[in-house]
């Protein structure tokens, strides 16, 4: 991905002052990396103490660094999505109304109640407001293969641009769920969840979250050929992480049984495949997820 200085977006609001990778436990790590990427958490939870070790001046000098890239890369990334749903927005007769992101370190205090990294990346209806963790890319990077400093010489020169648009495609999802909200559709599901059963409630999560990785998909779509900023193995990369956040992933990881009618989010396949349906269309009207099978 190409990354560049766009100038961003004035809606990315910092909370708590904190540099990235500290005061965060092992077993906060290990939850993270459960409940997002299905990563089997003893083994993030034995690793989790290699991050969150003492750190020395020059750690927390190059932690402060990838904060601030990271901090930037995301107010980059809110800026395209509004660019880009401003104008699907008004294609269609209809005013698109900005959300704000939230970069939050250990806990936060949402519209929607209380937070913590555990929870993963969140979006808040309440106050149409994206939640993510300072610490969030980081783990991405880390432990999930995608840092830039391959090498491990410490040279920050292109650490964290590998794997860029995987993060990308993160803030995309989440911001997908804020054009639900302005579309009205996360209203209409909540209303019918309160009418069904514990296994339709559910049938409606998943279609929920895979129209958000569908709308995820258009927003790369309008994107790339607004601004070009997709390189040769981006679209690998988003694909790869749309995988690793199935329910049937999540249940593999932590020994159970993959029970369909207990899934929120849609499995590894059907991530993939709203993903790129999105993708390959840049048209919303291809991500209707709550009509027939998915």
């Amino acid at each position: 991905m190409k990354w560049e200085d766009r100038g961003g977006s004035s809606n990315v609001l910092v909370s708590g002052g904190k540099a990235v990778g500290g005061g965060i436990g092992s077993i906060i790590i290990g939850l993270i990396l459960w409940l997002v990427f299905g990563m089997n958490p003893m083994t993030a939870m034995q690793t989790g103490s290699a991050i969150t070790g003492g750190n020395s001046g020059g750690q927390q000098t190059l932690d402060q660094q990838t904060a601030d890239r990271d901090q930037k890369f995301a107010s980059v990334v809110l800026k395209d999505t509004e660019e880009v749903w401003g104008k699907i927005f008004s294609e269609n007769n209809m005013q698109y109304q900005q959300p704000k992101l939230v970069l939050f370190n250990g806990m936060v205090r949402s519209g929607c109640g209380n937070a913590s990294s555990a929870t993963g990346p969140f979006y808040c209806p309440a106050d149409q407001r994206v939640y993510l963790d300072t610490s969030f890319f980081q783990e991405m990077r880390q432990k999930l293969g995608i840092t830039g400093d391959q090498n491990g010489s410490g040279d920050t020169q292109n650490q964290g641009k590998a794997g860029d648009f995987a993060q990308a495609y993160v803030i995309a999802h989440e911001v997908g769920h804020h054009v639900q909200n302005q579309l009205g559709i996360s209203q209409k599901v909540d209303e019918a969840s309160r009418r069904a059963t514990e296994a339709q409630a559910n049938n409606l999560s998943v279609r929920q979250e895979l129209q958000a990785d569908c709308f995820a998909g258009v927003w790369a779509n309008r994107n790339q050929q607004r601004v070009q900023f997709l390189e040769q193995g981006d679209i690998e990369e988003a694909i790869n992480a749309a995988e690793q956040i199935g329910d049937d992933r999540l249940a593999q990881a932590s020994g159970r049984a993959a029970v369909p009618d207990s899934f929120t989010h849609g499995t590894s396949q059907q991530r993939m495949t709203w993903f790129s349906r999105g993708l390959k269309s840049g048209d919303i009207n291809q991500c209707d997820t709550f009509s027939g099978a998915i």
